[in-house]
């Protein structure tokens, strides 16, 4: 998981962060980072080809975001659950991105979309020795 640069911003990282251990999460690595844009382009590379890519990356390198690794039975789905749908005005009630995010390019906080992806993003932002479990 990843809170973006706009949440750091306005201060709401450790709201963000109390929602997500209320909800029974684990955090078993995290910590505050400034991506550059190479690095940034990197994590986001599978959406190269789209068009909201550079704008993308641009927002993801423009401050410092928070990524962690959470678990939990059925971590991936339950966080998505949690986080609520990418545009805020579709989000459920009382879901992260309803509560924070001010836009769809803004949209406050990043979750993996499947297990495999959660490894590979988790790998990305952590070496082997910074990642517990608990």
């Amino acid at each position: 998981m990843m809170i973006k640069p706009d949440e750091t911003k306005n201060g709401y990282t450790g709201a963000i962060l109390q929602k997500i251990n209320e909800a029974g999460f684990r955090f078993v690595a995290m910590k505050m980072i400034h991506l550059s844009g190479e690095k940034a382009g990197e994590f986001y590379a599978v959406h190269k080809e789209r068009s909201f890519y550079s704008e993308l990356v641009k927002f993801i390198s423009s401050g410092p975001i928070t990524a962690a690794i959470l678990e939990n039975d059925n971590a991936v789905e339950s966080f998505r659950n949690l986080i609520g749908s990418t545009n805020p005005a579709q989000a459920g009630e009382g879901t992260i991105r309803k509560l924070y995010a001010a836009s769809i390019g803004e949209n406050a906080i990043h979750g993996s979309d499947s297990d495999d992806n959660a490894r590979v993003e988790s790998d990305f932002f952590f070496s082997k020795l910074e990642q517990f479990s608990i």
